[in-house]
C-alpha cells in the first residue's frame, strides 16, 4: 500500500498538471481563478482520503483520481464562497480569491468550480457511478446546508451544543466521509465496508472541526495560515464560545456578551479578554476532551471494518494526522 505521504506527493503532481491546463482555458478570467484557488496548497487531505480508500481494495489508484479530483475541486469552491461571505482576506497565507481578483469573478469562479467537480466525477470508470454520484449530490446539499445553518447561528444567541455539531457535521465532517467512501466505491468495495468508512470518515471529520474551532483561538499564527481570533472577532458560534457561555458565572458571561453585542471594538482587544475568559474556565481542555471523544468513537469503528491490521495501518496515521496537526 501507498503511505499518505506517498499519496500526497501523487495527487500533486496530478493537480498540478490539471492546474496548468486550466490556466489556458479561455476565457483566462474565469479559469485563472480557479487554478489560483487550486495552487493555495495545502494538504489535500480528502483527495488524499479518496486515494487511501480506494487503494485498500486495489494494489493501483489510478481508477480514483477523478474522483479524488472532483473533491478537490468541490473542497476549493466552497472555500473561495466562505471566504467571500466570511469576508475573510487570507486563505492558506495568500490573499482569498476575491481579494486577489474581485467579487464578482470569484463567485463566477466558484460556481465554475462547483460544475467542474461533477466533470471530473464524470470520469470515473466504475460500476458504481451512479452511487457515486448520489453520495457526491447528497454531500455537496448538506455542506450548503451546513453553511446555511452557520449562517443562521450569526443572529441567535440561542444556539444549543448539540446545534453546532450537527452544523458542523454537514459543513465539515460529511466531505470527509463522502472522500473515503467514495474513494472505496471506485474500487468496488464491499457495501458495508464503504458504509463503515464514511461513519469512520465522519467522527473523524466533527473531531477535525473542533481542532480548528479550537487553532483559531491557541494556534501558531504563521503555522495556521490565517489570522488568529477570526472567529472571537466575528462572534461564530464555535464550541469554545458555547461552552464558555455555558460554563461561565454571571460576570464573565456579562463580560462576553458585552464583546459580542459591541458594534465598535479593537480587534486585539477583543480576542484577548475572550482569550482570557476561555482559558478562566479551561475551554481549551475541555475542548480536547470532546475532540478525543469523537476520535475514539473513530478509533471504535475502524476495529469493525473487515481488513487486514497492516491494510488499516494508514487509516490509522490519518486520524493521527487529524489529531496531533497544529495548522
Amino acid at each position: 500500500m501507498y503511505t499518505i505521504e506517498e499519496l500526497q506527493v501523487l495527487f500533486s503532481e496530478r493537480i498540478d498538471l490539471e492546474m496548468n491546463q486550466i490556466n489556458l482555458t479561455e476565457p483566462r478570467n474565469l479559469y485563472n481563478p480557479v487554478a489560483y484557488a487550486l495552487g493555495m496548497g495545502g494538504k489535500r487531505l480528502r483527495p488524499v482520503m479518496v486515494l487511501l480508500a480506494c487503494n485498500l481494495f486495489r494494489k493501483t489508484v489510478d481508477n480514483a483520481f477523478p474522483a479524488a479530483l472532483a473533491i478537490e475541486v468541490f473542497h476549493n469552491f466552497t472555500l473561495l464562497h466562505d471566504d467571500i461571505m466570511d469576508k475573510a482576506e487570507m486563505r492558506r497565507n495568500s490573499l482569498s480569491v476575491y481579494k486577489k481578483y474581485n467579487e464578482n469573478i470569484a463567485i463566477l469562479s466558484g460556481d465554475a468550480m462547483s460544475i467542474m467537480a461533477y466533470n471530473y466525477l464524470l470520469q470515473s470508470n466504475s460500476a458504481n457511478l451512479v452511487e457515486m454520484i448520489r453520495l457526491f449530490s447528497k454531500t455537496a446539499l448538506e455542506v450548503c446546508e451546513g453553511q446555511q445553518f452557520d449562517m443562521d447561528f450569526e443572529t441567535r444567541t440561542d444556539v444549543s451544543i448539540p446545534e453546532y455539531l450537527n452544523m458542523i457535521r454537514l459543513k465539515t465532517a460529511v466531505l470527509l466521509a463522502c472522500s473515503l467512501k467514495i474513494g472505496a466505491l471506485t474500487a468496488d468495495a464491499p457495501q458495508k465496508t464503504a458504509d463503515l468508512l464514511y461513519k469512520y470518515g465522519l467522527n473523524l471529520g466533527i473531531a477535525f472541526q473542533l481542532q480548528d474551532d479550537l487553532l483559531d483561538v491557541f494556534a501558531n499564527q504563521d503555522k495556521f495560515g490565517k489570522k488568529i481570533g477570526g472567529d472571537i472577532v466575528s462572534n461564530k458560534k464555535t464550541f469554545l464560545l458555547l461552552k464558555a457561555l455555558e460554563l461561565a458565572d454571571g460576570q464573565s458571561k456579562s463580560v462576553l456578551q458585552d464583546w459580542i453585542f459591541r458594534k465598535e471594538f479593537d480587534d486585539v482587544e477583543k480576542i484577548t479578554a475572550i482569550t482570557e475568559i476561555y482559558n478562566k474556565l479551561n475551554i481549551k481542555s475541555i475542548t480536547e476532551e470532546c475532540i478525543d471523544e469523537y476520535y475514539r468513537s473513530a478509533l471504535t469503528v475502524l476495529q469493525e471494518i473487515d481488513l487486514p491490521e497492516v491494510n488499516k495501518k494508514e487509516l490509522l496515521h490519518l486520524g493521527e494526522m487529524i489529531m496531533n496537526r497544529d495548522h
